[in-house]
């Protein structure tokens, strides 16, 4: 369960006092822990085992400002990746259980450069993760991010460079800018980019029409369904066809909405302020609607200030089309509680950014997906109706990021000598692409998720843990990478300064697709491509792994050789895959390589990449 282990957070801070990082029954931490706690008080202990923050205020930012979180951000993303057990949680009664962390015998420690959860600065940051390596961390989860930028331009690529010098895995997220392609952030290749899925819980509130229409959406707050049912409430929706504000709920006329159930837009204002809106109009209910380009996809949240269901764009659209049939539309909404059904799950969400990269196209990113839709973890505390919440919903790839830094340090854990590189192979290679009804898995338009979308897949924890083979990188294979690239030799010594400087004129460069990444993106603009590949036996010390490959119509694939037979552990072969075109459509297609033993099916996502412009 990661014990010995440090996860670094890099973060708005934390909320110390907090039943999630409880050091009971922790051990003290490792001996090569070299850092401190912040905070005055002595809130620090054998989980929370680190707290600093790199915030200045004041006329000359003489005040330091404490490592305290005083959004949720931080608090929720700690907890999430190494939280301790705590028994008898729930979200406005709901959801009730035991809570934990990834990996809850691992220790914290916190790095507060955040002064909310969208005020970061850049050399906060890389003076953080500089620190977090100083001070022994073993694994970096970083949910931050903005816009993909040239890696010497980028504190995250830059200290995550070091981190990776040092043999420290670092988690990101990668951004939450989707479903449109090149949104993506964090796409260096030495860091693990993540993308964010849902999961199959709900807590389901269902709006019920006056012409008998049900449609499902969601809320935490789930009112005595006694108040509600059966009576119906009349219907009104504000919105103009061409004033987009109109129907967003911004400002209410109490004559209009009292004693009714509003319909509002998403936008304009974030959905708790809508509540209170409609609850001072005198509002009975609230329906929220969600943006066209979220598709399927519902938020949960504690609408507390009154009953509410968050329904999807399309039944918005049904909604409204049933406002417009009658002149007294009603309804009412159903509180069903928590709900474990949803076997589309999990799907990517569209909000979650999506590749290629900008950077390096021909790098598949983002590298993996986890949990990031209605993610349930610690926060600070909730003043509710009748009592205090310690536990809260959050959603993005923030959410998705820390599962991953939390499954890194229980490989780490098992596999104290693999790499950074290591780990993310075992990650990416074992993981899954169906959902739980066995079909590939869908965004949020319920279209067929690709690559771009999802990365290797959806994290699997148990087999990452024995993946058979690995694609390892040692840390000096990215300079021929970097020189291939085109960057200067003082522009690649930004990134890698913990090593000798670097003279591309004396390094042989290699293209971005022959890095020995998990994934591969082909480029056959020209028609075929030879891709090169070196893995390791990581399983048992004799196995023999045969390939598979998949690739659409139009193409083929020759992997040479076909059989790779492995005498001892840790033993190295190198493979090769001829690539050609063989005609028909000129678009960018989808693949994957696996290889098959009687334990272990190391499987590589392809990318058939024909198209030139359709790549940065």
């Amino acid at each position: 369960m990661g014990e010995g282990m440090i996860i670094g957070i890099i973060d708005s801070g934390i909320w110390p006092d907090h039943p999630s990082f409880s050091g009971k029954g922790m051990p003290k931490p490792p001996a090569k822990w070299k850092g401190h706690c912040d905070f005055k008080t002595k809130f620090c202990n054998n989980k929370l085992i680190g707290a600093k923050s790199f915030l200045r205020a004041g006329a000359e930012e003489q005040k330091h400002i404490p490592p305290f979180d005083t959004g949720s951000h931080g608090t929720h993303t700690a907890s999430t990746a190494a939280g301790a057990f705590v028994k008898n949680i729930s979200v406005f009664g709901n959801a009730m259980g035991l809570a934990s962390g990834m990996a809850p015998r691992a220790h914290i420690a916190v790095y507060r450069v955040c002064r909310n959860e969208i005020s970061c600065e850049q050399p906060d940051i890389l003076r953080a993760i500089e620190e977090a390596v100083r001070d022994g961390c073993d694994v970096l989860s970083i949910s931050l991010g903005g816009y993909s930028t040239p890696f010497y331009d980028d504190p995250i690529s830059i200290g995550g460079f070091t981190a990776s010098h040092k043999g420290v895995f670092v988690s990101t997220a990668a951004g939450n800018e989707g479903p449109l392609p090149f949104t993506l952030s964090n796409d260096a290749p030495w860091l693990l980019t993540v993308a964010a899925s849902t999961i199959n819980r709900r807590f389901v509130s269902t709006v019920k029409l006056g012409n008998g229409l049900q449609l499902d959406g969601e809320s935490v707050y789930q009112p005595d369904i006694n108040i509600w049912m059966p009576k119906m409430f009349p219907l009104v929706y504000l919105g103009k066809a061409r004033d987009i504000k109109s129907g967003q709920c911004l400002k209410l006329d109490r004559k209009q909405v009292n004693g009714k159930i509003v319909i509002c837009d998403r936008g304009g204002s974030d959905r708790i302020q809508k509540g209170l809106q409609v609850s001072d109009a005198g509002g009975v209910g609230m329906i929220l609607v969600n943006y066209k380009e979220d598709g399927y996809d519902t938020i949960q949240d504690k609408y507390e200030v009154l009953p509410a269901s968050n329904i999807n764009y399309f039944d918005g659209e049904k909604l409204k089309k049933y406002i417009r049939s009658t002149n007294n539309p009603v309804a009412t909404l159903i509180f069903k509680g928590v709900v474990m059904d949803n076997i589309r799950s999990p799907s990517i969400a569209n909000f979650s950014s999506r590749g290629p990269s900008k950077q390096n196209s021909f790098i598949l990113k983002p590298d993996i997906t986890g949990p990031g839709v209605n993610i349930l973890a610690g926060v600070p505390p909730v003043k509710a109706k009748e009592k205090t919440y310690y536990f809260d919903l959050m959603s993005g790839t923030s959410m998705a990021c820390p599962h991953l830094s939390g499954i890194a340090a229980l490989i780490k854990k098992a596999h104290p000598t693999w790499s950074p590189a290591a780990i993310k192979s075992a990650i990416m290679t074992t993981a899954y692409w169906q959902s739980l009804d066995r079909k590939p898995m869908t965004n949020g338009n319920h279209l067929q998720a690709n690559a771009y979308d999802m990365g290797a897949g959806h994290v699997d924890p148990s087999k990452a843990l024995n993946p058979g083979l690995v694609y390892d990188i040692h840390i000096k294979e990215y300079v021929p990478y970097l020189c291939g690239l085109g960057y200067s030799d003082d522009k690649i010594r930004v990134i890698t300064h913990p090593l000798p400087p670097v003279k591309c004129a004396k390094t042989k460069a290699i293209p971005q697709e022959q890095l020995n990444y998990p994934s591969m993106v082909v480029p056959l603009s020209t028609g075929n491509a030879v891709i090169y590949r070196t893995v390791t036996n990581v399983g048992h010390k004799k196995d023999s792994y045969k390939a598979k490959i998949n690739v659409p119509r139009g193409f083929s694939a020759t992997v040479i050789p076909e059989t790779l037979n492995f005498t001892r552990v840790y033993e190295k072969k190198t493979f090769k895959i001829v690539f050609k075109w063989v005609g028909g459509n000129k678009v960018n297609s989808f693949g994957d390589l696996n290889w098959i033993s009687k334990r272990h099916v190391v499987r590589s996502p392809i990318v058939l990449h024909l198209a030139a412009e359709t790549l940065a």
